[in-house]
């Protein structure tokens, strides 16, 4: 499959090329039921999915925008099979535990709401990622609208001791899935 995105001039880096047109192959026969069940994509690689850089790759900022939108197709593909296997009462269920879980995190008081890195290690800015978490409560609390998109693109700056990298990087995940699973 060739997807055909513009390339980064020869001088800057963008994604592996073959990489990203092996990827989206793979999800379009995984979206097709072509693909054996054990390679199939899934909305949460297409979340996580990272590729080599090369000079004149394809441009990060399209091929993002390409998987973002696929992880929304992906997922509510999921969500209607979770649905019909596990019935609507147990799907509710689920998001009402994870949207539970995601509130006890955004009500731990700030600069505690994760683990810190050691005093040698940095880590996302704890006043920048607290700030976004009280975004995250605003949206459970139904004062302020949140997309998946915003979450994605969040960016924290690093410092000593800050929060803890991986930590939050899978919260923002859980979020994105509740934002998804709320549609």
């Amino acid at each position: 499959m060739n997807a055909s995105f513009p390339r980064s001039d020869d001088k800057k880096t963008g994604y592996h090329a073959e990489q990203v047109d092996a990827f989206l192959d793979r999800a379009r026969r995984s979206y097709d039921g072509t693909c054996p069940p054990d390679e199939a994509v899934t909305a949460d690689e297409l979340r996580t999915v990272s590729f080599d850089l090369q000079k004149g790759g394809y441009s990060a900022r399209f091929v993002d925008a390409a998987l973002d939108r696929l992880e929304d197709v992906f997922f509510e593909r999921e969500r209607r099979q979770r649905i019909r296997e596990l019935g609507e009462e147990a799907w509710r269920a689920r998001v009402r535990g994870l949207a539970l879980e995601i509130r006890g995190r955004v009500t731990q008081p700030k600069g505690k709401r994760f683990r810190r890195m050691s005093v040698i290690t940095s880590g996302y800015k704890r006043s920048q990622v607290d700030a976004f978490l009280d975004k995250i409560a605003g949206f459970l609390d139904g004062r302020n609208g949140l997309t998946p998109l915003e979450v994605r693109d969040v960016t924290f700056h690093t410092e000593i001791r800050g929060y803890n990298e991986d930590q939050v990087d899978l919260f923002l995940d859980a979020v994105i899935e509740l934002i998804l699973s709320r549609r």
